[in-house]
């Protein structure tokens, strides 16, 4: 059994050598800062709470703000902590108060504190280096000898623009700082190597590209370590997918290019066929999808449609795949003369 070193009571518990009654007196369980301040940014409007920038409620931020700053009474247990008020002063400055229940020995009892919060413009990282067109690294989307065609250009900037809002989920830090229409292709100007990096990795494996990177460098750190910006080349072939191509002297529609190669269907047969990686280098492109001639479709047979021949209006017999869905006008090529159907 111990006694009460204040008041004399013989108790089972004391706290530095008082009774609960008496430790607990008039001291301060819990206690706030006369003001707290709390930064947002004024460009994305996220807030810095924790050590960093978070998305959220404005109402939300304030009161995680004011328990961040909350002090409590070390032998003190917290059993719940919340805003009980939050009353707006003007759009900067708020009266919030906060209810902690708590748990001192065996006791279970409540507190509240308040402090006015404030809340002040600022700029995050991510936003000032955007502003600043802070890059690491770039880009370069390149085909070949000849310009990009617009739809290309639209496909790879939607394909960076995903990847890059993907990885950002799990790096604020990652993003796109600025992108150049330049002679032959594409200027991407990224936030980090590292982002450049496996971004070229994965178009050039998307496309079967060829891939370089090129560093620069471009000054030193504060600790004297050497800093470079990289350029990542990423070389798309001429062919693409959904252009009639020549390999190995036959013509084929591409469907399909991934890293490991292609899938091509066979104009004359319509059989399918794969090309491993190292063989694409022997893929020619004989006529682009957006140069394929219209035919309009005369008659329809199992397996076979006349066509009337967009060159010289004369009826025209083609063979066509199992299921193939026939409309009015079908896309045919000319080859050596002679008419297919491109399915």
């Amino acid at each position: 059994m111990n006694f009460c070193v204040k008041c004399g009571v013989d108790c089972e518990e004391t706290i530095r050598g008082l009774c609960i009654d008496c430790f607990l007196g008039d001291r301060t369980l819990t206690a706030l800062p006369h003001h707290v301040d709390l930064e947002t940014c004024a460009s994305c409007g996220e807030f810095f709470i924790h050590d960093e920038w978070v998305e959220k409620e404005k109402i939300q931020a304030i009161e995680d703000a004011a328990i961040e700053n909350l002090d409590i009474l070390k032998e003190a247990e917290i059993l719940e902590v919340t805003a009980t008020s939050i009353i707006e002063q003007d759009t900067s400055n708020f009266a919030v108060t906060i209810g902690t229940s708590l748990k001192v020995g065996t006791v279970y009892t409540t507190d509240s504190a308040t402090t006015s919060v404030r809340v002040k413009n600022s700029v995050c990282k991510k936003c000032s280096r955007q502003l600043g067109s802070y890059y690491e690294s770039i880009l370069q989307i390149r085909n070949g000898e000849k310009d990009l065609s617009y739809e290309l250009k639209d496909e790879t900037l939607s394909k960076v623009q995903r990847y890059v809002n993907y990885r950002a989920k799990t790096d604020k830090q990652l993003f796109i700082t600025k992108t150049e229409i330049v002679v032959g292709g594409l200027d991407i100007y990224l936030s980090s190597i590292q982002l450049g990096r496996s971004l070229s990795k994965f178009l050039a494996d998307e496309y079967c590209a060829v891939r370089t990177e090129s560093p620069k460098l471009v000054g030193q750190t504060d600790d004297g370590q050497d800093m470079y910006r990289v350029t990542y080349l990423v070389r798309l072939p001429d062919y693409h997918v959904g252009d009639v191509v020549i390999f190995e002297k036959r013509y084929y529609k591409l469907t399909r290019v991934a890293n490991v190669g292609a899938k091509m269907i066979d104009l004359l047969h319509f059989g399918d066929r794969s090309v491993k990686r190292q063989d694409m280098s022997n893929i020619k492109v004989y006529r682009k999808e957006q140069d394929f001639d219209e035919a309009t479709v005369v008659s329809r047979m199992p397996g076979e449609i006349q066509v009337m021949n967009p060159s010289n209006y004369s009826m025209v017999d083609l063979r066509i795949p199992a299921g193939a869905n026939i409309g009015e006008v079908v896309h045919v090529v000319d080859i050596n003369e002679v008419l297919y159907y491109v399915p």
